[in-house]
């Protein structure tokens, strides 16, 4: 009988005007309300010669993490994929990455929208 194949996902959600793209191997509605639980957060194995400077930057916030939650509306989009890739982040309006919905404007109290 075959080994079962742990699950891989990709998850892509906004923080700071950035789209930052993560990959773990558990990724579940939270009990919190409002936020997807991700954990067990993956990496891809460090080469002395290539340095991805947006996998080091994501890799030194997140180490230590066990779990991270991210507010629902955050969430672009969730990939079940067969391997990992890089671990990214991409400048919102990037080429190839989707722009953000736009929210609701609502102007400052006092400052009217005409």
């Amino acid at each position: 009988m075959p080994a079962k194949k742990k699950k891989m996902y990709r998850v892509m959600f906004h923080n700071q005007s950035k789209v930052f793209e993560l990959y773990a191997r558990h990724v579940v509605q939270s009990d919190i309300f409002a936020f997807l639980e991700v954990g067990d957060i993956v990496f891809g194995e460090q080469s002395t010669l290539v340095v991805n400077p947006g996998e080091e930057q994501l890799k030194t916030q997140f180490s230590g993490v066990n779990r991270t939650y991210i507010p629902i509306h955050s969430v672009i989009r969730i990939d079940e994929v067969e391997k990992q890739g890089s671990a990214k982040i991409h400048a919102i309006g990037e080429k190839g990455v989707v722009t953000p919905f736009p929210f609701p404007y609502s102007p400052p109290e006092g400052v009217s929208s005409e």
